[in-house]
């Protein structure tokens, strides 16, 4: 878990370095990883990229980790992008005004879909 949490920390360095070579960088702050698992860091540079996560092993019987962080930055067309993530044992969970979103379902499909939904279970066996 260290190799993990000190990886995505110099990824995030890497990647700031390489997109944003001229700008400082305005804070740069790690803690951990401590003994029960957890762990912070955050990144900001003068150019207007900000990242910060915390981590931490979950108590349960596969003792998962979840991270929860966010980042932000300015895209090329002056869109000021800002997402909000959750990572634990059933994927990544990211939160964005500028994520896509799916159309919504048809009327008739999701009738449908909330009749098949009301069907008793079959038994296969």
């Amino acid at each position: 878990m260290i190799y993990t949490c000190l990886t995505t920390y110099m990824l995030s360095t890497v990647v700031l370095s390489s997109c944003q070579r001229n700008d400082a960088i305005l804070r740069n702050d790690f803690d951990g990883p401590y003994a029960d698992g957890s762990y912070k860091w955050a990144i900001q540079t003068e150019g207007g990229i900000f990242h910060e996560q915390r981590g931490s092993v979950k108590a349960n019987p596969e003792h998962s980790l979840l991270v929860e962080g966010q980042y932000q930055y300015t895209a090329p067309d002056g869109q000021v992008i800002n997402l909000l993530y959750k990572a634990d044992e059933t994927g990544f969970h990211p939160v964005g005004d500028h994520l896509p979103t799916p159309p919504p379902i048809p009327p008739l499909i999701q009738r449908a879909l909330d009749y098949l939904a009301s069907l008793p279970p079959k038994d296969y066996n």
